[in-house]
């Protein structure tokens, strides 16, 4: 039986390339036991015991970026959270650590690193996370999924192999006239999809706000607008008599792979996770970069496929004069729309999750 720990957390960016990674272990043949570590009181601690994983938490949080006696308190879990990532590790006895980036794999990434444990690291963005950098040295081997970043690893130890993605998603292709259906819209209209992810984004949403009279004057496209869970119940309010019956709002997007199925455009964040998912998909997309990320990595992300040709990017500060327009515009011109789409598949990467599952096998050999 070869054992492994899957670490690190906090997003969906992180949790769902470290789910793929998992079942495409699990897909392999071999006895495998995996235990995830996340943590505490982030969205691992419920997606994962979803997808039939054990999870164990940590007290482990970021630092505040300015000086603040809240600073104090992380220090404390931290120390704490090298506690328990050394109890985890001398009792589970993993063959190999995975760090897919977030807090909790800082320690277990450290501790295992110690013990002399093999470290694989998964980073999914085009600038390196602080915690992959600092783990860089001691870990064995390094997964990226953009060119150039011999400029944070040793080139030695870097393994190109795209982000893992969700499985179902792929199932989709093809699948438009199921996915209009299950969102209740018209065959007949060109569909945008608006989403700032699972908790929303209130730049996104105000800019939407302000499309919706422009949106509201056409009778041939219609938009499937995620708002998030966090704003849900007041855009409801707000919107009772105004939002037009062409926009669907909704807090979340239950089954992603077919609201991917019925987009012909897609506006969304710039996370690595989702950008590698509309390259398999081979979406038209608007990307609008997170300001409120370290490093400002989502520009990055985004800059990575624009240069390319491949996606439109919009800055956050912009986006509330310009989405209605922009929606509207690339709806209305298909060569634009088809040229994205053409430009962006071949940077997909469909079997990244079966890449990396057989590094890791080949460690535990």
């Amino acid at each position: 039986m070869k054992k492994v720990i899957i670490s690190g957390g906090g997003t969906g960016g992180h949790i769902f390339p470290a789910l793929a990674i998992a079942n495409a272990l699990k897909r392999s043949g071999q006895e495998v036991d995996i235990l995830f570590v996340g943590a505490e009181g982030k969205m691992e601690m419920e997606k994962i015991p979803e997808a039939g994983y054990r999870v164990e938490g940590l007290p482990v949080r970021g630092f505040q970026r300015r000086l603040t006696w809240k600073n104090l308190i992380v220090l404390l879990n931290l120390y704490k959270s090298l506690r328990k990532a050394r109890r985890i590790v001398k009792t589970f006895r993993p063959d190999v650590v995975v760090g897919v980036g977030g807090y909790a794999s800082g320690p277990v990434g450290r501790v295992a690193s110690r013990r002399r444990v093999p470290l694989v690291l998964q980073e999914q963005n085009s600038h390196a996370g602080v915690t992959n950098r600092l783990l860089a040295k001691r870990a064995r081997t390094i997964c990226v999924a953009y060119e150039g970043m011999e400029r944070f690893f040793d080139p030695a130890k870097i393994v190109f192999t795209g982000n893992p993605v969700r499985r179902e998603l792929l199932q989709s292709i093809g699948a438009r006239d199921e996915g209009i259906a299950f969102h209740a819209l018209d065959p007949a209209k060109k569909t945008a999809l608006v989403t700032g992810g699972s908790q929303g984004a209130g730049t996104i949403n105000r800019a939407m706000i302000k499309a919706l009279t422009l949106l509201a004057a056409r009778d041939n496209i219609q938009v499937l607008w995620q708002c998030g869970t966090l704003y849900h119940a007041d855009l409801q309010r707000q919107l009772a008599t105004t939002l037009p019956p062409n926009v669907t709002l909704l807090p979340f997007l239950k089954r992603m792979d077919l609201a991917y199925a019925c987009a012909d455009l897609v506006v969304s964040r710039a996370g690595a996770g989702t950008i590698s998912e509309l390259c398999l998909l081979a979406k038209a997309v608007v990307l609008v970069p997170s300001p409120n990320v370290a490093e400002d990595h989502q520009t990055r992300n985004a800059l990575a496929l624009v240069n390319k040709q491949a996606a439109i990017m919009i800055k956050d500060a912009d986006i509330e004069n310009a989405l209605g327009a922009t929606i509207i515009h690339l709806l209305d011109d298909d060569s634009r729309r088809l040229a994205l789409s053409e430009k962006i598949r071949p940077l997909g990467i469909a079997d990244a999750d079966q890449r990396i599952a057989d590094i890791i096998l080949s460690i535990t050999k």
